[in-house]
């Protein structure tokens, strides 16, 4: 870096979210940054909760060295790939060394930008650093098993997997207690959108997030093609944070069925060795007469080339997930 400081752009997506976003800012105006200059970059897609207002007022008396907040403003909501590559572009285009994108759901450690670069500095081969992850204390998807003691520090996520033979992608670790057993980082699959650092040469080399997925696998489509062009992606317990889970979009939901249905069948057409090429076909074709109502639909859309929202936008705005 020619022994300037290198600069760290964190970019947020937030569609009506206010209270959400502006925890998560308040946890990263206390980050502790040793020689790194830290933008955060909030996309507003639209909102009309007041969110917008509320950053900026935010950002006005959020004064620190080395921090700052720009907002970006969209006049409609572009859904979480779209404002993402929106704040990206943002980001390169103000001269960011290194990209994190984060969830406005989440509350970061306050070392954990200073681990980020003590992680990549060592491995400079890296494509992009996957933190470890808790669900935020009463947001597990199973509250009923933890004692009080252990709310803090239940997984969410510690990298990610890929069961190439059936197509699917699940976070590492969900619903573990740490004690330890994630102490070491490995080399992943793919790392989650919720958090995952990335290098400004890697973005530039290998593109943003594939706005057709909208939402759902879009995180593992970035990591698979960071992984083609030579790069690892690796899971670090040293940078964590804690993220409040959704509640509403879980398995068997009218969401989940119809993102994950089509991505499911586009990613793995994109990726996945033939055989499970061939077994995800004659799925598709089975789930075309005997899948659920969104199942089907998702299917269909996926042949007949509707990407993006798709079929969605009138149910994903009754679930308010519109901008996630």
């Amino acid at each position: 870096m020619n022994g300037k400081k290198p600069k760290i752009s964190v970019v947020i997506a937030n569609w009506n979210r206010k209270n959400d976003t502006l925890e998560t800012l308040h946890s990263l105006r206390e980050s502790s940054l040793d020689r790194i200059l830290l933008e955060v970059v909030v996309v507003d897609n639209g909102s009309t909760d007041g969110s917008s207002d509320a950053v900026e007022k935010f950002s006005q008396t959020a004064t620190k060295d080395g921090f700052s907040i720009v907002q970006v403003l969209n006049k409609e909501n572009l859904g979480f790939c779209k404002g993402n590559n929106v704040g990206v572009k943002r980001a390169l285009d103000s001269g960011a060394d290194y990209l994190v994108l984060l969830n406005n759901d989440t509350v970061v450690e306050k070392n954990i930008f200073n681990n980020f670069m003590g992680v990549y500095l060592r491995n400079r081969n890296l494509g992009a650093i996957s933190p470890k992850i808790y669900f935020a204390p009463g947001f597990e998807f199973h509250k009923e098993r933890y004692k009080k003691s252990d709310l803090g520090k239940v997984i969410w996520a510690a990298g990610g997997d890929i069961d190439w033979n059936n197509v699917y992608a699940t976070n590492h670790g969900v619903d573990e207690v740490d004690t330890g057993q994630f102490d070491k980082a490995r080399e992943i699959d793919f790392g989650t959108g919720a958090c995952i650092f990335i290098p400004r040469n890697v973005i530039e080399k290998v593109g943003m997030l594939d706005e057709n997925l909208f939402a759902y696998f879009e995180d593992a489509d970035l990591c698979i093609r960071i992984k083609k062009a030579g790069w690892k992606i690796i899971y670090s317990p040293k940078p964590f944070l804690w993220h409040k889970v959704s509640q509403t979009s879980g398995i068997g939901s009218d969401l989940n069925d119809y993102f994950i249905t089509r991505n499911r069948v586009l990613f793995g057409l994109k990726y996945a060795p033939w055989r499970a090429k061939f077994a995800l076909i004659r799925e598709s074709i089975r789930l075309l007469s005997s899948g659920r109502k969104w199942q089907k639909i998702g299917i269909r859309d996926f042949y007949l080339m509707r990407f993006g929202k798709g079929s969605w936008p009138t149910v994903l705005r009754t679930f308010g997930l519109e901008g996630k």
